[in-house]
């Protein structure tokens, strides 16, 4: 087949797999949930930051092991550098979080919820102020920053985003 019809048929499959999505029987089919997946992977393997950003959330909250955690992580960084505020916002999320391999990173979290502020994400200028306002490690308490990033929140929340 030629190369537009495969990518007709991976939009097509991944159009139809998140219809499914929504309705819970789907999701309780094994044979079902797997084809949905490979469905998302392949649209996520295609470029879409879309669907980079949809499969990364679903291998980091509902993928099973260390592996699916790591390869959603790594499309969810795909997504945010495509200019995916969502996954820039979780990224950072979980960069405060840290895990068993990796310490919290303060510095790094501020850099996603840059990018996700920049992409209009609802939440992340409050974030933000929230984390000048109290430090964290590897980041000193900076209550310029915080009233700034705080007005910046308070007028997304007046403008409705």
């Amino acid at each position: 087949m030629s190369r537009w019809l495969w990518q007709l048929r991976a939009r097509l499959g991944y159009w139809l797999a998140r219809r499914l999505f929504h309705w819970p029987a789907a999701l309780r089919q094994p044979r079902l949930w797997q084809w949905m997946q490979g469905q998302y992977g392949r649209m996520a393997n295609l470029g879409d930051t879309q669907a980079q950003g949809f499969y990364g959330h679903i291998l980091l909250f509902r993928g099973q092991g260390l592996g699916a955690r790591e390869e959603g992580l790594r499309l969810l960084r795909l997504a945010a550098n495509g200019g995916d505020g969502k996954a820039a916002y979780q990224l950072g999320v979980q960069s405060l979080q840290g895990d068993t391999r990796q310490a919290p990173d303060a510095a790094q979290a501020v850099r996603w919820w840059e990018m996700a502020l920049a992409a209009e994400h609802p939440l992340a200028a409050s974030r933000l102020s929230q984390l000048y306002r109290d430090g964290a490690p590897g980041l000193e308490p900076d209550p310029q920053t915080a009233e700034r990033y705080a007005a910046l929140a308070a007028e997304a929340t007046r403008s409705g985003r």
